[in-house]
């Protein structure tokens, strides 16, 4: 973990906890070591921070190019421990730099929708969490956010909002043997959608 992301965690969790009302659902269930690939929902620019403020262990992410688009921007998204993908398809950097953290034992956080949805309504899923679970193998937490879009990135500091983070339990997809092809990993996806949405749409004493 370094300094600045360390500083950013404790940062954001003080402002929602603070100036917000930030609930933490399943914290506990969470392994506190071994790889582990995180998938959320995607409503609002404040979700990575507020997974940051939220998750017990230091999370990498998968992040658009667009976040990198200046040395000091890359400098910023490498410290938070953000690796870059292109929007649209994969990027075999992103790929392989979060298949070698999962081989490390860290944990990867992404956004299966790829792009900012809109409240409980998740849009279809890509492939590239269901192709880091085939390949690695690695257990799979689903998180559901809530509240996050009900401010603008500008207010984090002081959100003066509700905000939820709901944690499922850990599961680990059934791979058949052989090489997976695109219907396989179509299963996995949405597979990993299904348990995001279940935790969105259950009530905060029916999880776990």
């Amino acid at each position: 973990m370094t300094l600045l992301y360390c500083f950013c965690r404790r940062t954001a969790y003080f402002c929602f906890s603070a100036f917000g009302r930030l609930e933490v659902i399943g914290r506990e269930i969470v392994p506190p070591y071994g790889p582990l690939i995180v998938v959320s929902n995607h409503i609002s620019h404040n979700d990575a921070a507020a997974l940051i403020a939220s998750f017990p262990r230091p999370l990498n992410f998968l992040g658009k190019q667009e976040l990198f688009r200046t040395p000091v921007h890359r400098l910023v998204m490498e410290q938070l421990g953000v690796y870059p993908v292109r929007r649209l398809g994969t990027s075999l950097e992103g790929i392989r730099g979060a298949l070698k953290l999962l081989a490390q034992g860290r944990a990867v956080a992404i956004f299966p929708e790829g792009v900012i949805g809109s409240g409980l309504s998740l849009r279809e899923g890509q492939l590239g969490a269901a192709y880091l679970a085939v390949k690695s193998q690695a257990p799979i937490i689903p998180v559901g956010i809530i509240g996050t879009e009900k401010f603008p990135p500008w207010r984090m500091p002081f959100p003066l909002q509700r905000i939820q983070v709901r944690m499922g339990r850990p599961f680990t997809p059934l791979i058949p043997e052989g090489k997976p092809d695109r219907r396989v990993l179509a299963r996995v996806r949405d597979m990993i959608m299904q348990h995001i949405a279940i935790l969105l749409l259950r009530g905060p004493n029916e999880i776990n």
